[in-house]
C-alpha cells in the first residue's frame, strides 16, 4: 500500500464546545477543494482556536486510535493553503524567534530572489566559513539571473557579474588557498587556477556578445568552485547525537544515479536522475537513504504518486503530510518507497522490525542539526534551513505527519515552483527532511507517472563516506 499522505476520514461531530464551522479534518479539505473557506473561516479556524476545545475533547481515528484535535486540523488547513498559494499560512510573530540568532558571514551574501539552482544550494550548504570564495561564487552565480534579460541586453550585466568574480578572486585568493584543507590544497590551487583562466574566457564571450556560449561557461566555471570549496571542508565537522551514532550514517556527500523506466510516454522510454545526496547536513537521513540504496531495496519499484480521495474509507493510506491529500494529485511531488504488503516501511531483517529514522533539520547557524522536532515545535519561526525546499526536484523524507520521528524508506521529490515561496516562507522548510537535490534532469520528474519503475539506484561516488553500513552485515 502507498503510504506517503495521510488523509483521515472521521464519523464523529466536533463537540458543541468548538468553534462553528463544526469541520471534521474531511470536511476541511472538502471546503479548500471547494474554495468555501473564505478568509473569515480561516481565521476563526486559527490556532487561537486550540485554546477554546477543552483538554479532552478530541476525535478518534477508529483505525489507528490516534487523536486528533481542531487545532490539528487548523494547523492542516493552514499549511495546505500556503502550498497552494504560496503564502506563508501561519501568521506566528517573529518575536518568537530570537533576535540574537547566529549566522554566517557569508549569509548576507546570498540575499536577493530566492535561489532554485540545486548546484548553489548545495554549494551554500557545505559547512565552509570562507568569504573570499563566496565573493567570487556569488557574481557567478547571478549570471543566472542576468540572462532572463532578452537579447544582447543581457550581456552587459553578464560583464559586469565576470568583472565582479575577476575582482574578487585576485583580491581574496590568498585567504581562499588558506581555508583549504591541508590534504586537500594542492587540488584545491589548480582548481583555482583553472577558475582564474575560466573566467578570462567568460569575460571574453561576454565581450564578443556570444550569448549562447554564457551558460555553459558559467556552468563550468561553477564545477570548479564546486571543488574549491569542498576542498575546504576538512573531515565531518560535528558529532552525530549518541542514540543515532549505530544508525548507518552518511559523513559526507554521495552521488547516485537512479534510472527510471518511463511507460506509456511516447516522448520518454527511460531516463536516468542524478541525485546528490547530503550528509553533511542531513547524516542520519543520507545515510538510511544510501545504505538502502545498497540493500537494492528501491530497484523494480514503481512510482507511487497516486494520491486520491474515497468515500467513506478517506485518502488512500499514506505517509507523507495530510494537507497535501488534494495537492499531490495535481503533481506537488513524485514519490516511492512503498514496499509491497502491509509494512510502509524498511523492515530491518536482523530485527524483523520496521526501520525509522529522526526527523532532522540544519539550520544556519548552528552546528549539529536539530532532530525529533520541527522548527516550529522548537519556536524558531524564522530560522533558515541549509537545505531548503526551493529546487525543482528537492528531496526529501516521508513521514507521518504528526508523528516526527516514523520516517523509514519512503521518500519524495518536490515539484512546486518556488517563486512565491522562498527558503522558509514555504511550509515544508522545517518539518520535513531534505536530504538532497536532483542535479541532472530534474525537468523529466514531472513526467513520471505512477506505474513507472525505478529499474536501479547505483551510487556512483561517495560510498565511502557511508559509516555503520546495515547491507554489509546482511551480506
Amino acid at each position: 500500500m502507498s503510504s506517503m499522505i495521510s488523509c483521515h476520514h472521521f464519523a464523529s461531530p466536533i463537540t458543541a464546545t468548538t468553534p462553528k464551522l463544526g469541520l471534521t479534518p474531511t470536511n476541511c479539505f472538502r471546503l479548500l477543494k471547494t474554495n468555501t473557506l473564505n478568509n473569515s473561516s480561516f481565521r476563526q479556524l486559527g490556532i487561537r482556536c486550540s485554546s477554546q476545545i477543552p483538554p479532552q475533547s478530541h476525535l478518534h481515528n477508529e483505525q489507528k486510535g490516534k487523536k486528533f484535535s481542531l487545532k490539528e486540523c487548523a494547523i492542516t488547513v493552514a499549511l495546505a493553503v500556503g502550498l497552494m498559494t504560496g503564502v506563508p499560512a501561519l501568521g506566528w510573530s517573529g518575536n518568537a524567534y530570537a533576535a540574537n540568532q547566529a549566522f554566517s558571514d557569508v549569509s548576507v551574501l546570498i540575499s536577493g530572489p530566492p535561489i532554485k539552482d540545486p548546484g548553489a544550494l548545495l554549494r551554500y550548504a557545505l559547512p565552509i566559513n570562507n568569504k573570499a570564495i563566496r565573493e567570487v561564487q556569488k557574481p557567478l552565480e547571478d549570471i543566472t539571473e542576468s540572462l532572463k534579460v532578452s537579447g544582447v541586453k543581457a550581456l552587459d550585466s553578464v560583464e559586469r557579474n565576470v568583472r565582479q568574480a575577476s575582482r574578487s578572486l585576485k583580491q581574496g585568493k590568498n585567504l581562499i588557498v588558506s581555508g583549504l584543507a591541508e590534504s586537500k590544497k594542492q587540488h584545491g590551487i589548480e582548481l583555482l587556477d583553472k577558475l582564474e583562466t575560466g573566467i578570462e574566457e567568460l569575460q571574453q564571450i561576454a565581450e564578443n556578445r556570444e550569448r549562447d556560449a554564457v551558460a555553459p561557461k558559467q556552468k563550468e566555471l561553477l564545477q570548479y568552485v564546486s571543488g574549491v570549496e569542498e576542498d575546504m571542508v576538512d573531515g565531518f565537522p560535528y558529532e552525530v547525537p549518541e542514540e543515532y551514532q549505530n544508525l548507518p550514517l552518511l559523513k559526507g556527500r554521495a552521488t547516485v544515479d537512479m534510472k527510471v523506466k518511463v511507460k506509456d510516454n511516447p516522448n520518454l522510454d527511460e531516463c536516468v536522475f542524478r541525485i546528490v545526496l547530503d550528509g553533511y547536513n542531513a547524516p542520519v537521513t543520507a545515510g538510511n537513504f544510501i545504505d538502502l540504496v545498497q540493500r537494492r531495496f528501491y530497484n523494480g519499484m514503481e512510482i507511487q504518486r497516486d494520491i486520491q480521495f474515497q468515500s467513506n474509507n478517506g485518502c488512500k493510506k499514506n505517509r507523507l503530510i495530510d494537507f497535501l491529500c488534494f495537492a499531490a494529485a495535481d503533481g506537488f511531488v513524485v514519490q516511492t518507497g512503498d514496499p509491497e504488503g502491509p509494512a510502509e516501511g524498511f523492515i530491518d531483517p536482523s530485527t524483523e522490525k520496521t526501520r525509522t529514522i529522526p526527523l532532522e533539520i540544519m539550520v544556519e547557524g548552528e552546528k549539529v542539526p536539530f532532530y525529533g522536532e520541527t522548527l516550529e515545535e522548537l519556536g524558531l519561526y524564522k530560522a533558515q534551513t541549509k537545505l531548503p525546499f526551493n529546487a525543482f526536484g528537492t528531496m526529501a523524507m516521508a513521514r507521518e505527519e504528526f508523528e516526527n520521528n516514523s520516517a523509514s524508506s519512503q521518500v519524495f521529490w518536490l515539484l512546486k515552483e518556488s517563486e512565491l515561496t522562498p527558503s522558509n516562507a514555504n511550509i515544508l522548510d522545517g518539518r520535513y527532511a531534505v536530504f538532497g537535490y536532483v542535479t541532472e534532469n530534474e525537468d523529466l520528474l514531472a513526467d513520471l507517472k505512477v506505474g513507472d519503475v525505478i529499474e536501479s539506484i547505483q551510487v556512483v561516488s561517495g560510498l565511502d563516506n557511508l559509516v555503520n553500513p546495515s547491507y554489509k552485515i546482511a551480506g
